[in-house]
């Protein structure tokens, strides 16, 4: 994982999304298979510039915003797709803030 601000978030989103804008969190998957077996989920990068924004903006600290952005990436690298999924994605996201953070 990447904690980085928002200029670098913005160029990486530019040049794999083709949006340029920053944004609070990136998911690049992978798939790699590691020699023990398991296979490597991908990467997450995280704006921390953004998140202590939206952590000042919804009233929670910046730790608690971080945690819920990294769960954000791992459901990404896991297949999810909230553009595409009517709700899927938001619906786990919610059930699992609740239990694990």
């Amino acid at each position: 994982m990447l904690l980085t601000d928002d200029a670098r978030i913005q160029e990486l989103n530019r040049r794999y999304l083709d949006r340029d804008r920053p944004t609070d969190v990136l998911s690049f998957p992978d798939g790699d298979r590691l020699p023990d077996g398991f296979r490597l989920l991908g990467e997450i990068v995280i704006s921390l510039d953004t998140a202590r924004r939206q952590a000042g903006e919804l009233g929670h600290s910046t730790l608690r915003e971080l945690q819920e952005l990294a769960l954000h990436g791992v459901l990404h690298l896991l297949g999810y797709d909230h553009e595409r999924d009517n709700g899927e994605m938001e619906r786990l996201e919610l059930r699992l803030r609740e239990e694990l953070l």
